[in-house]
């Protein structure tokens, strides 16, 4: 009895969600307010605000319109203030703090502050790890090897970089001190950016037309269909599109499957992986992949994901559970120098950055051997291949950027059924990927041994049901803040998909050996 009062009450809590306006904000030349990707223009009511200055994505704002009253200078004068001398914006509160808030808004921006992260000496490096476990296995003694091995790697000038509470301390290198400037075009690689998708023409059209309108100097789009049922993606590309994107099939279904198509026909220096159902900033290309030029020892690079719509009462709870965006800070994560705050790392991949918007060195993932079939969307493992390529990466002893100013918009899922499907999905790619490291990687153990009880009770808290903050209001608040309700009942699906992501996973691998017979 009380469980079905308890649902009840979430399902009317729910449904009592009002859509939130999605707007960006350009602070210089007297301010310029323009609608979010696809949105109408602003009005009153509650707005999710990207604010920009000289066109750098520099934080988010929850604002409200009064009834009558002018958008833009509402928004400008609450942007101001949360920018003034003195003031101390919300960098992304750590779980359980409370955002910074006023009356009308919420501000998440880049840290003014700066602090120095310092390794920590009691979690062994990756590598290190590495060697050691191949070492004994030869009968050897551990030895220092892959530290020297890897030295090339974590060569780049050094800069203090600043941190925020809700993202890992890392090691900053010269790709942070660029962070703070556009990326000239000559200093990006040739780039393919691959596109996966089934079934999802109209949604392709849109990113496919953000993707063409992109300054970098040097680069090509492969769209893999996969798994098609119909010929609409085809019928698309090659009907809008001609010679401008590459079509490619690949028939056996699973988003690392199609990834792993697009590396394989893919000419770039660098490989870009982006969603069908995301709208590319002009400039995020160029941003993306910019630092693997700045920083030879760089593997991977990811990017700031933001709502394109707040219309549904899903999207509005997705975001105000941390969404897909890390922040406004520049990090490069070194798994050669741990972040002393992380003491999971590289094990929490989930921090680092989302599938939706990142980048490798070809040849590091190439190394790699892409990603692992058995993981991702559409196979039984149900999700993980982003966070199983990062992780990859890190532990070849190349470093991991993430950049606030390669951004995308991501149309999020709508309904409370699409929620219930993503919990528990997210749950099963979580477990799914940690349990295709270590197949892959069986010398990972023992650090992830080490890490596995605190692993357990971050686990819990991600996944925990909570009730709302008074401050919430039924709209997105800081990054990663964590303040509205989340139902109990996603909070049961998350947990059960974890329980099962292990399983899945050896069933997707038995699968895809039944397949290859």
């Amino acid at each position: 009895m009380y469980r079905a009062a308890r649902a009840q009450q979430e399902i009317q809590r729910f449904l009592d969600i009002d859509p939130v306006q999605v707007a960006e904000l350009e602070l210089d030349d007297g301010g310029v307010l323009s609608p979010g990707p696809g949105s109408p223009p602003v009005t009153h009511g509650e707005v999710f605000v990207l604010v920009r200055r000289g066109g750098r994505p520099i934080g988010t704002l929850l604002g409200s319109v009064p009834e009558g009253a002018d958008p833009k200078t509402v928004l400008m004068d609450l942007a101001t203030r949360e920018q003034a001398p003195g003031a101390t914006p919300s960098t992304g509160p750590t779980e359980g703090a409370a955002p910074a808030t006023s009356a009308q808004a919420v501000m998440t921006t880049t840290a003014k502050g700066q602090a120095e992260t310092a390794p920590n000496p009691t979690i062994p490096t990756i590598p290190t790890v590495l060697a050691q476990a191949e070492a004994t296995s030869a009968g050897a003694r551990p030895t220092a090897t892959a530290h020297a091995a890897t030295t090339s790697a974590t060569a780049a000038p050094t800069a203090t970089a600043p941190t925020t509470a809700n993202s890992a301390a890392a090691v900053p290198t010269a790709v942070d001190q660029a962070a703070g400037a556009p990326a000239p075009a000559a200093a990006v690689p040739f780039t393919t950016v691959v596109v996966a998708t089934r079934e999802r023409a109209e949604k392709l059209a849109l990113a496919l037309d953000s993707l063409l309108a992109q300054d970098h100097p040097d680069f090509e789009i492969v769209v893999v269909d996969n798994a098609p049922v119909t010929d609409a993606t085809r019928d698309l590309v090659e009907r809008k599109y001609a010679e401008r994107v590459r079509y490619v099939t690949e028939p056996a279904p699973g988003l690392a499957v199609a990834h792993n198509k697009g590396v394989e026909t893919a000419h770039g220096e660098v490989i870009a992986f982006t969603d069908d159902d995301v709208v590319a900033d002009p400039r995020w290309l160029t941003e993306l992949t910019a630092p693997f030029t700045a920083d030879p020892g760089l593997g991977c690079a990811t990017g700031l994901i933001l709502p394109a719509r707040l219309r549904t009462p899903a999207q509005v709870l997705l975001e105000s559970h941390g969404g897909f965006a890390k922040g406004f800070t520049a990090r490069t994560y070194d798994p050669q120098d741990p972040p002393a705050d992380e003491p999971l790392f590289p094990f929490t991949a989930g921090r680092f950055g989302s599938g939706a918007n990142m980048a490798f060195r070809a040849e590091v993932l190439r190394a790699a051997r892409g990603f692992d079939p058995a993981t991702g969307a559409g196979t039984l493992a149900r999700g993980g291949d982003d966070l199983y390529g990062f992780v990859r990466v890190l532990a070849g002893g190349h470093r991991l950027h993430y950049t606030p100013l390669a951004l995308v918009w991501h149309h999020h899922r709508e309904t409370w059924r699409d929620l219930e499907t993503q919990a528990y999905g997210y749950g099963a790619g979580l477990t799914a990927y940690l349990t295709a490291i270590l197949v892959n990687r069986p010398g990972l153990l023992p650090a992830f041994l080490a890490r596995l009880p605190r692993g357990l009770a971050h686990a819990r808290t991600l996944t925990a049901s909570r009730e709302a903050e008074p401050a919430a209001d039924g709209a997105p608040g800081g990054h990663d803040a964590r303040t509205h309700a989340w139902p109990a009942r996603l909070s049961r699906l998350q947990r059960r998909g974890m329980l099962y992501g292990p399983v899945g996973y050896l069933r997707a691998r038995r699968a895809l050996r039944g397949a290859a017979r």
